[in-house]
This record gives C-alpha cells, sequence and structure tokens, in this order.
C-alpha cells in the first residue's frame, strides 16, 4: 500500500502552480516576484476566508436554540463549541490583518508597473468577501451569527440587553458576545488595514475594477453587531448615571 506523503496529502504541486504571473519575463525579476507577492497574498486570503466562513456558520449552528430544551438555553457544551469556533475566527483575522501589514511593503513602482496586466480584476469581486460580510452584517442590519445569538438568548428566556447588564453572571451567553465584539472589531481592522493600503498605494486614483478606489472603501467601512454595541452603551450609560447617583448622595 503506498504511504500517503505531506506533499500529496497537501497537493502541494498543485497549490505552488496556481500562482501565474501575467507580468512578462522581460519586465525583469524584481517586477514579477513582486506580482507573485500579490497573488499569494489574495489567494491565502481566499483561503483564510474559506476557513473563517465554515468556522463562523459551525459557531452559528451551535449556538442555535434548542427548543427542546425550553428554557434551559444553552447548553454549556454547545456554547463551548461555538467559542472555540469564534475564537479561531477571530485570530485568523488578525492574520488576515498582518498580511495586509506586509502587503503595505509592496514597492509603490513594482505595482505601478505589474497592475496593468490585472485587467479589470479586482478584490471587489470576491463572493466570499461578501458571504462574509453578509454573515456579519452592519451596523444598521444583523447578520446570520447575531440573529442566532439573540435567538438562543431569547430561547433561555433572557435578552441580549438582559446579558450586557449581567455581564459574567450572564454565563455562556456573556461569552459569546464578549467575542462577536472581538470579531467586530478585528473585521473592522482588517477593512481599515485595507484602506490603508489602497490609499498610500493609489492614493485619489480609481481602483482597478472600476471603483472609486480608497474613497469607495470608506465608503463601506461598517461595524458589524451594531445592536449588540448599542445596547452595551446603554448598559454604561445606566451604569455611569448609577454611580454619579451614588457619589451624589
Amino acid at each position: 500500500m503506498t504511504t500517503l506523503t505531506y506533499r500529496d496529502y497537501l497537493h502541494i504541486d498543485k497549490l505552488l502552480s496556481i500562482q501565474a504571473p501575467r507580468t512578462p519575463d522581460t519586465a525583469g525579476t524584481e517586477v514579477v516576484l513582486a506580482e507573485h507577492f500579490f497573488i499569494v497574498a489574495h489567494q491565502t486570503t481566499e483561503l483564510w476566508l474559506k476557513q473563517i466562513i465554515a468556522d463562523l456558520g459551525a459557531a452559528a449552528e451551535a449556538l442555535a436554540p434548542d427548543p427542546s430544551r425550553g428554557q434551559e438555553g444553552l447548553a454549556a457544551s454547545d456554547g463551548e463549541l461555538s467559542a472555540e469556533f469564534l475564537l479561531r475566527a477571530n485570530d485568523l483575522l488578525l492574520l488576515l490583518y498582518n498580511q495586509l501589514v506586509a502587503l503595505e511593503k509592496l514597492p509603490l513602482r513594482l505595482f505601478a508597473e505589474f497592475r496593468p496586466f490585472l485587467d479589470n480584476a479586482s478584490g471587489a469581486e470576491s463572493a466570499q468577501f461578501k458571504a462574509f460580510s453578509t454573515l456579519l452584517g452592519d451596523d444598521q442590519s444583523d447578520g446570520k451569527l447575531y440573529e442566532t445569538f439573540r435567538a438562543a438568548t431569547e430561547c433561555a428566556g433572557t435578552s441580549v440587553a438582559e446579558v450586557c447588564r449581567l455581564g459574567v453572571h450572564s454565563g455562556v451567553h456573556h461569552r459569546i458576545a464578549e467575542l462577536l465584539l472581538d470579531i467586530g472589531n478585528a473585521y473592522w481592522r482588517w477593512k481599515v488595514a485595507h484602506l490603508g493600503v489602497m490609499s498610500r498605494s493609489l492614493g485619489e486614483q480609481s481602483g482597478t475594477g472600476g471603483s472609486s478606489g480608497a474613497t469607495y472603501l470608506a465608503g463601506r467601512l461598517a461595524m458589524p453587531f451594531g445592536e449588540l454595541r448599542r445596547l452595551r452603551g446603554e448598559v454604561h450609560a445606566e451604569m455611569a448615571a448609577h454611580h454619579a447617583a451614588q457619589r451624589a448622595a
């Protein structure tokens, strides 16, 4: 029987063959390698997005309320499982952020030389990024992940607002809420970093796919989990008023 090798298990030959810079060899090694770096950065982003979307979907599935438990709500084991998925997704978003920091080091002169060969290809076309953004939602509309969390709290006979008020005393619900905020902040930092890379490289020029470039990205910056943030803000205001009244007494 043939022994499975690392090379075969990961399809290394295929994996390393799909980087295909369009810059002609006559342009010079540094330009070809710069485009190769650009391709690798975007290909790995798509791979990590695949994992993040799968992890967040699994987190939502673990959170989904089970009517058979009545007001027992979220089982501790399901909550911890959901937390594991959320923790990994958060760490991967930090990895994507650091990858963009590395992409900032792409020399302007080299990007300007190979950029015409990208034609109209643009990250704005990424179906996975759109699916990811829809899953998280924004400050105006809730995504599937938050909707499932809210349903889980309601099934437990409580609410997201009460979870915010009780803090650590609400148990696993509090932990999930904190992780959602961590993911929202990591997502925000990643998008801001992308805006920084675009602004640094293109200034006010149009994006590759014909968008308005940095202006387009700036207009799409939005924090996920808007309701959760608003509820926490209300709790903060209530606590501040309570402490102020105590000091005045």
